[in-house]
């Protein structure tokens, strides 16, 4: 990651979080692909459906009923390697009110799909390693780190996914991902995010059957990983 693109992450979030802002449960880094594969109907999906997930009953009862009951939150684009574009800096969510306010931002802000040409590949490696700087630069102190990969491909450009991946593990982080389904394609994309791309503690993958499903799967898969951060002992997942 270059200087020049550290410094602009650093830029980013001066300004969202305060230096002295209190501790929350679990960081989250949602790393939401919007490369050439990602038409508008996929591109809707992904952006409505972490609004919706971050106000609803079930996200707002997992925050509130946990030890701090605070969680941190920061919500980026991205494609090929080098091309990524932040649209929510790291930004605290404490109540209703928070998680509306994000969610506005996500839904104003977020890939609408229109415009492909010129969005380059899949790099997974990419968003992990984005994400894990992210992770690095949040300004307070979190129970656990996640990395929140939304994509439906597989790493085809840029470093090899299973490197950056262990990068990220090492430093404590958890890498989770949700699978898109991909009309016309057969791969087990699923599959391909357990064995090649999560990691660290309590790591897991969601399976979608179609992409009708994935506004419910992400509220799962987010009140799973704030939960979560209630026992910070627990066992490891995936390398």
């Amino acid at each position: 990651m270059s200087s020049r693109l550290a410094g602009a992450l650093t830029l980013s979030m001066a300004w969202s979080l305060p230096a002295h802002s209190a501790d929350v449960d679990v960081a989250v880094v949602f790393a939401v692909d919007f490369s050439s594969s990602i038409d508008p109907d996929i591109a809707r999906l992904q952006r409505e459906g972490h609004a919706a997930a971050l106000t609803s009953p079930e996200i707002i009862a997992a925050i509130t009923r946990n030890y701090l009951g605070c969680i941190g939150i920061a919500y980026f684009e991205w494609s090929s390697a080098g091309r990524s574009r932040i649209v929510l800096p790291w930004t605290r969510i404490c109540s209703l009110k928070d998680a509306e306010a994000a969610a506005s931002v996500i839904d104003d802000k977020g890939d609408t799909g229109s415009s492909r040409g010129g969005r380059g590949r899949t790099s997974v490696s990419s968003a992990i390693d984005m994400g894990s700087l992210l992770l690095d630069q949040f300004p307070g102190q979190a129970v656990r780190k996640v990395i929140d990969i939304s994509s439906n491909g597989e790493n085809n450009d840029g470093l090899p996914v299973q490197s950056s991946r262990l990068r990220a593990v090492a430093k404590g982080y958890t890498i989770n991902a949700i699978a898109i389904p991909t009309k016309g394609e057969t791969p087990d994309l699923a599959s391909y995010f357990a064995d090649a791309v999560i990691g660290g503690p309590q790591a897991f993958v969601v399976a979608l059957k179609d992409s009708g499903d994935y506004a419910a799967a992400l509220r799962r898969k987010l009140v799973t990983e704030i939960s979560m951060a209630i026992d910070p002992t627990a066992s490891a997942g995936a390398p």
